[in-house]
């Protein structure tokens, strides 16, 4: 007769408080750098005692800060969540929005996430009960890391304060309103700000205190502090900062509610922003795209082969859009359009790849699943071009100007606290597998366009 380990079989208690925290172009490469001149918290103390995946990926491209924090709360990417970057063409009015402006509510919000965050399932699992707060210096961090029904999300005005959005509450708490005139100026650095705020979030909203666990998203910023400074300096100073004001959080956080009780989530957003460098200084093989005389030139071929009009509403970044109204008043067939006009892209110099909006949504292996996953319907063009590894594309018209880097950027995922052994596992990860992670972490379901396998 098998006899039951009722002590084995007993289900772990989730952790009172999560903290995620998104470190903007954070890098393994310059975390392990500089790792002898981190103090007892912080940096080392994830890196020695937490669950570390040294490889971590995004699984789609393009990427920056909102796209990947977007990632990282709804466990997928933009082609579902439908936030393809910071900002993007809007299609009626050909201006580029704001990832969280939307005229539906008037003000900053989430309403451009397509899908629920692990935020907004952790509020559903509770019936309202958890508190949910992001915080970040930018308001779009703040914003897409918080999700559609958490309690609030701030971030640093113009006018150097803490701010939030109507979506979330009329007025700022008072608790806020009374630390923002108390603000204390001797607090320069940004990150600094964001710990201080991040824990009277906690405290004043009594969060982690009681059995049902609560969520609080914080973002920092390891791009830089004085670019007076030489490179190597400046990098150095940024992580060593970021490294004191990290464990200042974690040390705050674990005295308050302890260790076993919370949850840390650390993890990069996979890209790196650095100056255009001119590759033909050093005899790299180079050269320079103009995407919007590119656009002209393809009006004009289209134009001799249907009748002189204007085909091509727009670009935007290595994106085209194409007048769809007048396609379809003329009646001309669009597949064909769209076929002619990447068969005519790719005899121009410097274009690796040429992607449809017919090929990315109809084909499941269209060339690169990377381009695919970061591609929306409604959020993008309906031609994308691949630049040459190292070619310079320019949009002369709003002087738009990046330079193709396909090369991969090397950033952890790390998870300490609440059970989690120390190990590093050099099995490359990807930051779509973080939400589902941290939903069976808190015994919740993961966000509905959420389809990845949680890390453990």
């Amino acid at each position: 007769m098998q006899v039951i380990n009722m002590q084995a079989l007993a289900v772990k208690q989730p952790p009172k408080l999560v903290v995620s925290i998104a470190i903007e172009q954070l890098r393994t490469d310059y975390l392990e750098k500089f790792a002898h001149l981190y103090g007892e918290y912080g940096f080392k103390q994830l890196l020695e005692k937490g669950t570390v995946y040294t490889s971590a990926q995004i699984p789609f491209h393009p990427v920056d800060r909102a796209s990947a924090i977007a990632s990282i709360s709804t466990g997928t990417s933009p082609y579902y969540n439908s936030i393809v970057g910071i900002e993007w063409l809007n299609r009626n009015t050909l201006k580029p929005t704001y990832c969280i402006s939307n005229e539906q509510y008037d003000c900053y919000s989430p309403a451009n996430i397509a899908t629920s965050t692990i935020g907004d399932e952790l509020k559903i699992a509770t019936n309202g009960n958890a508190i949910v707060y992001g915080i970040a210096r930018k308001p779009d961090a703040a914003i897409l890391s918080a999700g559609h029904a958490a309690d609030g999300a701030y971030w640093i005005d113009n006018d150097n304060l803490w701010c939030s959005s109507k979506y979330y509450n009329k007025k700022l708490p008072q608790w806020l309103d009374t630390y923002n005139k108390t603000y204390n100026s001797a607090i320069n650095s940004t990150n600094d700000r964001v710990t201080e705020m991040a824990l009277k979030c906690m405290n004043f909203n009594s969060m982690g205190r009681d059995d049902i666990t609560d969520m609080l998203f914080v973002s920092y910023d390891a791009t830089g502090i004085d670019n007076k400074e030489t490179k190597e300096l400046n990098i150095q100073k940024t992580y060593t900062q970021l490294d004191y004001t990290l464990g200042r959080l974690i040390s705050n956080i674990e005295k308050s509610i302890g260790t076993e009780n919370v949850l840390f989530v650390i993890s990069g957003t996979g890209y790196n922003e650095e100056p255009c460098t001119d590759y033909s200084k050093y005899k790299v093989p180079s050269g320079t795209f103009y995407i919007n005389r590119t656009s002209n030139l393809l009006n004009m071929y289209l134009s001799a082969i249907y009748g002189r009009d204007q085909y091509i509403d727009g670009c935007f970044y290595n994106q085209i859009y194409l007048n769809v109204k007048l396609i379809d008043q003329k009646r001309l067939n669009i597949s064909e359009i769209l076929n002619r006009s990447q068969i005519f892209l790719m005899q121009n110099s410097g274009v690796q790849n040429v992607y449809t909006n017919e090929n990315l949504l109809t084909e499941e292996k269209s060339g690169s699943e990377k381009i695919r996953n970061g591609y929306n319907i409604f959020n993008c063009g309906d031609i994308i071009i691949e630049t040459a590894p190292g070619w310079k594309l320019i949009n002369e018209d709003n002087k738009q100007e990046t330079v193709s880097n396909m090369s991969y950027t090397p950033f952890p995922i790390i998870f300490y606290g609440s059970g989690k052994v120390p190990q590093h596992i050099d099995e490359p990860v990807t930051i779509d597998r973080i939400a589902p992670s941290v939903a069976r972490a808190i015994q919740i379901r993961a966000p509905n366009a959420c389809s990845s396998l949680p890390l453990f």
